[in-house]
């Protein structure tokens, strides 16, 4: 019965490493692509670079974290004037996880606004 519990026991182990090896990558790279839009929307608020130079630089930043997005999917909004307005950055896009057996598509929604101070 000792036997039984180890092999269990470590069957467990392996499937939950394997879980995390294909599913963490996935949303760690959502969490530093999130980051990205923060910061993008912090300092484009105060340049006078348009929505579409934004829309690219957020397109070829998405790229660098595994992330496939048109510019369909990622939506850029400024209001008023540079550093008294807002700037909004949205992007929307799923990954699929496939796992043996089973796959799955988790959707990602990463959004930013930045306030001008005035």
């Amino acid at each position: 019965m000792a036997t039984f519990k180890l092999i269990l026991g470590v069957g467990v182990i392996v499937a939950v490493a394997f879980l995390g090896i294909k599913i963490l990558p996935v949303f760690f790279s959502n969490y530093e692509f999130e980051d990205f839009i923060k910061e993008e929307a912090l300092h484009s608020t105060y340049s006078t670079r348009s929505e579409d130079d934004i829309r690219n630089a957020v397109i070829k930043h998405a790229h660098d974290f595994d992330i496939d997005l048109t510019a369909k999917q990622v939506h850029v909004s400024r209001t008023g004037m540079n550093g008294n307005g807002s700037l909004t950055i949205e992007a929307d896009y799923s990954v699929l996880i496939d796992l043996p057996g089973y796959s799955t598509t988790v959707e990602f929604h990463p959004t930013s606004k930045n306030k001008g101070v005035f």
